[in-house]
């Protein structure tokens, strides 16, 4: 019982002095790692987390190598952000690049695959932009860190249009109706559609097969947008 309370006092003291070293050294390595997360960051936290979990739960591991590794790992965090920041080849291996998911209102099938983003990923974070139909896209990335960026048609920029003083038209919801070759027949259906329909509608743009179609929406009225897999399209070359 005795050795019980004396681990569990060891386990509270290295909390309160853990803890403190946690914050100062994170503050150290800057907002960027808790902001942005790239991937070499991510692993940092990773090692740090593993590294105090472990110290925290078994008293019988040392307490000072763990607070000596602590700070070194900081140190050395910090090392190659700045080694990053003076080396643009350095920083290009240990980061990930941007990647443009859609231009143009089309989904970028090759590009979407090479990151590994599905379409339900897309739409997902597109949404989290108040973006309900890619066609009012004129591009978008995903950054280094996976968040979406996304630069809508001029269009659809509500400041532009008032300055134009031009009717302000209602947002139509697009919803999928094609993905990666799948039909979906309830969004027919709510739409008072058919197969029927949807294959003339494509017949009527030279498209016999559904394995060329990536995504299809459908909006009101009746409107169909479509992203090919093989589109070739004008990509801007965006960078780090």
């Amino acid at each position: 019982m005795p050795e019980l309370i004396h681990d569990n006092l060891i386990v509270l003291a290295r909390i309160i002095t853990i803890i403190p070293l946690m914050l100062a050294v994170t503050l150290f390595m800057g907002k960027r790692t808790i902001g942005e997360m790239p991937v070499f960051d991510f692993l940092i936290i990773v090692i740090l987390g593993a590294l105090v979990g472990a110290d925290i739960a078994d008293p019988e591991i040392e307490h000072l190598p763990t607070a000596i590794a602590i700070i070194a790992i900081g140190l050395f965090q910090k090392a190659i952000v700045k080694w990053k920041i003076s080396n643009r080849k350095i920083g290009k291996l240990l980061t990930l690049g941007p990647t443009i998911v859609i231009q143009d209102g089309t989904l970028l099938y090759e590009n979407m695959r090479k990151i590994q983003y599905s379409i339900d990923n897309i739409l997902f974070m597109l949404r989290q932009k108040d973006v309900f139909d890619i066609r009012d896209v004129e591009t978008a990335i995903v950054e280094p860190n996976g968040a979406l960026s996304v630069l809508k048609k001029q269009s659809k920029m509500p400041a532009t249009r008032e300055d134009l003083q031009l009717q302000q038209q209602a947002s139509a919801i697009a919803f999928p109706v094609i993905s990666d070759g799948y039909i979906h027949h309830d969004t027919l259906t709510h739409f008072n559609l058919d197969e029927e329909w949807l294959r003339k509608q494509l017949a009527e743009q030279n498209i016999i097969g559904m394995n060329q179609i990536f995504f299809a929406s459908i909006s009101h009225p009746q409107s169909l947008h479509i992203s090919l897999k093989e589109r070739k399209l004008n990509i801007p070359p965006i960078k780090h």
